[in-house]
């Protein structure tokens, strides 16, 4: 290491601690549900391409494109699951644009996951609490559609992600504003019987410099109801994966740094993707079946991954991270839990997909 500084799971716990009695106290218990929309940037001329090599490679279905005046959006959907919102934008101001890049994704500028958006049962009630914490946001009032009340935080010093809280004011959800328009296109499912495998959106991993690890999980806890699960330390590679639940839903939030501050040439895989592609989400989950057809098929039309299959049915659950999208940057892993398996993870498999990550 660099120096002395390590990050210390029992800090971490007592701030843990604290945020639940705080949430309890300022009335926040109860507000924020499970993860409704993942906003995903792209660059203006690669919307399409985008959105297609994403239904070509999960069990995801195009349900809408439209044009406003911020640009061209299409939203891929999946029974059960979190919406994929993909947005190519027009307009200048981009909130994210002074986010540092790095050499590998300086070519892709407007790419990344942007926004992680959150149902909310009363979205002013709690916009009250956190704008009285402190907390900014990209607007300073609500914005209202015909179907829903919205509004998200600006990116996260920590994570570079912005949170977005959604509250739908009826049965029918539509994120295109009143003024929008169809783009007048759609994008076919592609008719692969091992795409019919891929389910349900289970996590994303955001990978975060290792002096912001804590304040990044304290961060999410405090704007939503999610509690801190576990954190899987691999010494060898300088990295802790940390986990985040919400009981009852399917979507977990999975927030990775180093344990400390590693010398120059002696960075292990977290802190090489950070400087080759600045913070960001690395890779999206999907909960997989019959994951060993799945994976054979995936190959066959041409996907490219970064290990074969890690784990077995013994250990508790199988998985495997893609090679990253040219479109997107972002890597795709593939996950199936065996019947009686009680944890998210084993170590085993998080040191063998985190060394992984050193060949992108």
């Amino acid at each position: 290491m660099a120096g002395t500084f390590r990050n210390d799971e029992s800090v971490l716990r007592a701030r843990v601690a604290q945020v639940a009695q705080e949430r309890a106290s300022l009335g926040l218990n109860g507000l924020v549900g499970g993860l409704e929309t993942v906003v995903v940037a792209v660059e203006p001329d690669r919307l399409q391409s985008a959105a297609a090599d994403f239904l070509a490679t999960t069990g995801y279905s195009f349900s809408s494109a439209f044009e406003d005046a911020d640009g061209q959006a299409c939203v891929l959907c999946c029974p059960g699951s979190a919406d994929f919102l993909f947005r190519a934008r027009k307009t200048q101001g981009w909130a994210f644009a002074q986010e540092p890049l790095g050499p590998k994704s300086a070519h892709v500028p407007a790419t990344r996951v942007e926004t992680m958006v959150f149902a909310c049962a009363d979205l002013t009630r709690f916009v009250a609490i956190q704008q009285a914490r402190g907390v900014r946001f990209l607007t300073q009032d609500i914005v209202r559609s015909g179907s829903a009340l919205f509004i998200q935080t600006e990116p996260s010093r920590y994570s570079a992600l912005s949170y977005g809280f959604v509250q739908w004011l009826g049965n029918e959800k539509s994120y295109a504003s009143a003024s929008a328009q169809s783009a007048g296109w759609s994008l076919p499912k592609p008719e692969a019987p091992h795409l019919r495998n891929i389910g349900v959106f289970d996590h994303a991993s955001v990978r975060v410099r290792a002096k912001d690890r804590d304040d990044a999980i304290v961060e999410f806890l405090e704007l939503t109801n999610y509690e801190f699960s576990m954190a899987v330390y691999v010494d060898n590679l300088n990295s802790i994966t940390n986990v985040a639940r919400l009981a009852g839903e399917p979507y977990a939030m999975v927030i990775t740094s180093g344990l400390g501050e590693a010398a120059a040439g002696q960075e292990g895989p977290t802190e090489k993707f950070i400087q080759n592609y600045g913070r960001r989400i690395h890779h999206l989950a999907f909960r997989t079946v019959n994951i060993e057809d799945t994976f054979a098929g995936l190959k066959a039309q041409g996907m490219e991954f970064l290990l074969e299959l890690v784990g077995s049915q013994e250990e508790g659950l199988k998985q495997t991270f893609s090679r990253p999208s040219a479109q997107t940057l972002l890597v795709n892993e593939y996950i199936h839990r065996y019947e009686g398996f009680d944890g998210f993870f084993t170590k085993s498999n998080v040191t063998l997909l985190t060394e992984a990550t050193a060949k992108q």
